[in-house]
């Protein structure tokens, strides 16, 4: 087993690489769960994850209950008990840094991916420290998000529309049991006289880790918000809508005030600032404690096939 530390260039994000061979355990598990407490991410090279089967296999070793992605709101496929495309999001478009569902009531600890075909080009799962980036933030902007905390709001069409539908969103036909969901999660909602269905939540923009106290950033504002989409989209998609409230994600300041775009450049900055890349390499697998560390993934050419699970 040989160990290696990876930096950003900004010092502010570290992934710990551990090489083994085919068969090597001895001590491996135990190292992943020391390194991950410590950086927040752990590269497991050398396994040769060839299938869904094999990575569930080595998530299994690492969590003892996966989630499923009810409530989630990327596009991604699942292929398995608990195993997901990690988005099917197109190829020539970078997604940006975040933590996943942390616009949820409840949200995974832990993220797995693993590289079945690595991409020609770019691709990587790129990370960033989100104590390094809460620490680093402008304090004006930091502050506004810390006591302001963060509402998403959230329409989905009831079967034909653009973005996601409630069935795909909540996976089930029957409006009741989405009702006792979203009531159970404290989350607000109604339905719309075309079968639509509107959400809203508002949910903190930093936390404390649940286990090492540490102050993160832990919201998604960025990528619910207009100024994330492509031009060309975010163009069509406004001309469709009289309000930004009326897209399929929208996102304000949790007292309803704007969040400008200002505001969400001065944190992609500084997100960006502490971006660490790491290429994939076909079998890997990255473990990512999700409170601690922020994840995107990079565009890319060629193909590119990631698995991903949750727990």
């Amino acid at each position: 087993m040989h160990v290696e530390k990876k930096t950003s260039p900004s010092g502010g994000t570290t992934a710990a690489l551990i090489t083994v061979s085919t068969e090597e355990r001895g001590g491996v598990d135990q190292a992943v769960e020391e390194l991950l407490a410590e950086h927040g991410a752990v590269f497991l090279r050398g396994i040769g994850v060839a299938g869904p089967e094999h990575f569930r296999a080595v998530v299994d070793r690492f969590s003892e209950k996966l989630l499923d992605y009810r409530h989630g709101n990327s596009p991604r496929t699942q292929i398995g008990d608990g195993v997901y495309t990690s988005t099917d999001y197109p190829a020539g478009y970078d997604i940006s840094l975040h933590n996943e569902m942390s616009y949820a009531p409840t949200w995974p600890s832990r993220l797995f991916f693993s590289c079945l075909v690595e991409p020609a080009t770019g691709g990587a799962t790129h990370l960033a420290d989100g104590r390094a980036l809460l620490r680093d933030l402008d304090s004006v902007v930091r502050d506004r998000f810390e006591g302001l905390g963060v509402t998403y709001r959230q329409n989905m069409h009831g079967g034909v529309g653009f973005g996601k539908s409630w069935q795909a969103t909540y996976d089930t036909e029957d409006r009741k049991k989405v009702e006792e969901f979203l009531t159970a999660a404290q989350v607000g909602f109604e339905w719309t006289a075309d079968n639509g269905l509107r959400t809203w939540q508002m949910r903190p923009g930093a936390r404390s880790h649940q286990v090492s106290g540490d102050a993160v950033w832990f919201n998604q504002a960025d990528q619910w918000h207009v100024s994330n989409l492509p031009e060309a989209e975010r163009e069509a998609l406004l001309g469709m809508v009289e309000h930004e409230q009326d897209l399929p994600l929208s996102v304000s300041y949790g007292d309803g005030s704007r969040i400008t775009t200002e505001d969400l450049d001065t944190v992609r900055e500084t997100a960006g600032r502490h971006a660490l890349d790491v290429p994939w390499q076909c079998g890997d697998v990255l473990m990512v404690d999700n409170m601690s560390v922020l994840h995107g993934r990079r565009a890319f050419t060629g193909d590119r096939r990631i698995l991903v699970s949750m727990a």
